[in-house]
């Protein structure tokens, strides 16, 4: 037989001199046939080259395509070197794959889902991603949408109480000698750089769990009585080990050095306990580190780090089931305080 370039399934059909669903049927519905006939169907099929309908074309008419979207709040370097990231995507895939979906990771700082939202059955948001006009967009759309660690009105949402679980580490962290208090945040403002935040208007103030930490956090320290400044506060603009290093030394030179530091993920607090030992510093004698997230890392550092234990893998197959079961409830996940050796 002659190979064609142009085959459709309608062309095939007429070349084999068939019906359009007898050959639609050796690819999709082999129950409607003989084993024998699909057989010699496919292998005509396979010397003309054709290899089966249009799935495009088929999606489309069904209007499901068997692909979620994930967005990142980053870039999709993000996922691959972020440990809490990496166990949010485990926990997705475990459900997704058993649900025969498949998964495609859109980074957060893109300009419009436009470019795929026509070819996803919807999209799980995992954090407020870099460019907020995605944030409007995925409210407007009329695809299935599940957000986590942040909150779209009318739309399904997973998350923990990050306020009440900053809160809590910081009081068991913070004692009445404790006067000097610095926070490593993450994401506070609308910068690229590692930098105090200052008077500088904080960023995305009602979607980021960031800011719900540093609520957390504030509300914690002044029940205590202590005072928190723009001056005392730093913003590591991505989750990067290399970034988080930067603001840890920056944060363990200052004078009066702090006595306690408030990190906003473990990333970030291990990288200031690797620092603090380059300085010749003792944790937690001569500072205090708490970090939050409760990666595998945080028990195997030395000291072993306090931290909030928040269950990754849990939040992403949370989403998966609330996306795959199309419900529109707010799960807020429970999370624990691990307790180390770091302050």
């Amino acid at each position: 037989m002659k190979k064609s370039s142009t085959l459709t399934l309608k062309k095939v059909a007429e070349i084999l001199g068939v019906s359009n669903a007898t050959v639609s049927n050796a690819f999709n519905r082999p129950d409607q046939l003989s084993k024998k006939k699909r057989e010699e169907i496919l292998a005509a099929c396979s010397e003309l080259g054709y290899l089966g309908p249009n799935q495009a074309a088929r999606s489309l008419r069904k209007g499901s395509f068997g692909i979620v979207a994930i967005i990142l709040p980053d870039s999709l370097e993000y996922m691959v070197s972020d440990p809490v990231a990496s166990q949010f995507m485990q926990g997705v895939a475990s459900v997704l794959e058993t649900g025969n979906a498949n998964v495609l990771l859109f980074a957060g700082h893109s300009k419009s889902i436009s470019t795929v939202v026509d070819f996803v059955d919807g999209f799980i948001c995992y954090g407020a991603p870099r460019n907020p006009d995605l944030i409007s967009q995925l409210a407007q759309t009329t695809k299935k949408v599940v957000t986590v660690d942040f909150n779209i009105e009318g739309r399904a949402c997973v998350n923990i109480d990050n306020k009440q679980a900053a809160y809590e580490i910081t009081q068991r962290a913070v004692s009445a000698n404790d006067s000097n208090v610095a926070v490593l945040g993450l994401r506070l403002i609308p910068s690229d750089q590692v930098c105090r935040v200052y008077d500088n208007k904080l960023l995305d103030t009602q979607s980021s769990i960031s800011h719900r930490r540093l609520d957390g956090y504030m509300q914690a320290l002044s029940d205590k009585g202590v005072a928190l400044t723009g001056d005392r506060i730093w913003n590591v603009p991505e989750s990067n080990i290399e970034l988080a290093a930067i603001a840890a030394r920056e944060t363990l030179t200052i004078e009066p050095r702090p006595s306690v530091i408030l990190c906003m993920s473990d990333l970030i607090a291990l990288a200031t306990l690797r620092e603090a030992s380059a300085m010749g510093l003792n944790v937690p004698q001569d500072v205090k580190v708490v970090g939050f997230d409760g990666i595998d890392e945080s028990t195997r550092s030395t000291p072993k780090l306090t931290t909030i234990q928040q269950n990754s893998v849990l939040k992403g197959r949370t989403a998966a089931q609330l996306f795959l079961n199309d419900k529109s409830s707010d799960d807020l996940l429970p999370y624990t305080i691990q307790d180390g050796d770091s302050c």
